[in-house]
């Protein structure tokens, strides 16, 4: 039986934690040993950023420069494979910034990821994030 709705889940709560700046949630999201890299308009790779704490600090980094409200949409999710552990995804990221009174898209992108099932809760354990655009 496929966990779909349990992965999609784990991609949802991440991008609200994030958007409501829910540190305790979006840190849970994330595997302990979980590496996550980025790229930006196809330049040099940013990371890797190594384990749950160092993730959380470049998080913690990047909500400290925003003034802007963020919303991150998380589509088109394919699931290359899947077990009972474990997950292999691709999705699409637009990345929405609300500010002042007006709405604009900041970036679009494609997220690729592993995902473990630790004790029936799915976290990310590798994440790479290309972005089409700087934010």
């Amino acid at each position: 039986m496929s966990a779909r709705g349990d992965i999609e889940n784990t991609f949802h709560r991440w991008a609200l934690a994030y958007d409501e700046r829910d540190m305790d949630t979006m840190a849970d999201c994330f595997a302990e040993d979980a590496v996550l890299t980025m790229t930006i308009a196809d330049g040099d790779l940013i990371g890797p950023f190594d384990g749950r704490e160092a993730i959380m600090g470049l998080m913690r980094d990047s909500l400290a420069s925003q003034t802007d409200q963020r919303r991150h949409l998380t589509t088109n999710i394919i699931i290359h494979e899947e077990d009972a552990t474990s997950a292999t995804t691709e999705s699409y990221l637009t990345l929405l910034s609300v500010e002042n009174g007006a709405i604009r898209v900041l970036s679009s992108g494609k997220y690729q990821d592993r995902l473990v099932n630790e004790d029936g809760v799915w976290r990310l354990s590798k994440r790479h994030i290309a972005l089409d655009l700087p934010y």
